[in-house]
């Protein structure tokens, strides 16, 4: 029996992943900023569950929902770093308030959580911290750049990360999904308090009043829950996993296109290095 931390766990992937760790017989301490919103599920099994509010601005919340796991179930195998929002304006359009929000929910709340586990788990030469990326943090869109930043900020994070623990026994797992069937493009999604004409065209399409993609999302939660599980308890796991099908075809694209353009101009990328004299070395 493992005991995980989940942050975000009131409704979407979060809630969906807490169900199926609990339904598996494992800890979960599921945390929301509302903890109302958990408590049914944590009545349903209350030898295995805890809720505890959180709200992962807050330093002060973040070490006391870790010490609060701790105290309850010893340690926190799996940390979960799920809890964040969607942000929809265009790079011009958005206020320096609502960028530090973006930020503060969704990267610098998670390195806070991981910071405050690291210690019990490079204590225990155990455990896995299970970072919730986008598909936005290989190919951004208009009207995403400050969410998808804060996506690629994650993994920045989380691949040092990765080096450095590794040889502690300590995993570190990037989800990278694609649209699923959550509050993500309705209830959860902010965007920019100004609007700009300019962008109606660009950035504009992709505001929450012309986004018509909730409830139609082909990505299945509770699927995404088990495989999430099953990848964390493998005896091999990618750094890197990403998650639908939508997701795949989507970074596979933006991937080759990538190579394609570092084939097309490594001609002249390479004239920047010293020449090679006859005998292999270089001009100093």
């Amino acid at each position: 029996m493992t005991t995980w931390l989940i942050t975000g766990a009131s409704s979407g992937l979060g809630r969906a992943l807490a169900e199926a760790v609990l339904a598996r017989g494992h800890n979960a301490v599921l945390t929301a900023r509302d903890v109302a919103a958990v408590q049914p599920l944590v009545d349903e099994h209350p030898e295995t569950s805890l809720a505890v509010a959180l709200d992962v601005r807050d330093r002060d919340q973040v070490a006391d929902a870790v010490r609060t796991a701790t105290d309850r179930f010893g340690a926190v195998d799996v940390l979960v770093n799920n809890a964040g929002h969607g942000f929809r304006a265009a790079v011009e359009e958005a206020a320096v308030d609502e960028v530090d929000e973006l930020f503060a929910t969704n990267f610098f709340g998670p390195v806070e959580l991981i910071k405050q586990v690291l210690p019990q788990m490079r204590a225990r030469r155990a455990g896995t911290i299970v970072n919730v990326s986008s598909i936005g943090a290989p190919r951004s869109n208009p009207a995403s750049g400050y969410y998808t930043a804060t996506k690629a900020a994650l993994e920045g994070v989380s691949d040092a990360l990765n080096r450095e623990v590794g040889p502690l026994g300590i995993r570190v797992l990037v989800l990278e999904p694609g649209a699923f069937r959550t509050d993500f493009s309705g209830r959860s999604l902010m965007q920019s308090r100004t609007v700009i004409a300019d962008y109606a065209d660009t950035a504009g399409r992709r505001r929450k009043e012309h986004d018509h993609s909730h409830g139609t999302q082909p990505g299945d939660p509770a699927r995404a829950a088990h495989v999430i599980i099953d990848t964390v308890e493998a005896d091999e796991a990618p750094f890197r996993l990403l998650l639908g099908s939508d997701a795949v075809a989507i970074v596979r694209e933006e991937l080759q296109s990538r190579l394609d353009e570092i084939d097309a101009w490594a001609r002249l990328s390479t004239t920047t290095d010293y020449p090679t004299r006859p005998d292999g070395t270089r001009d100093r």
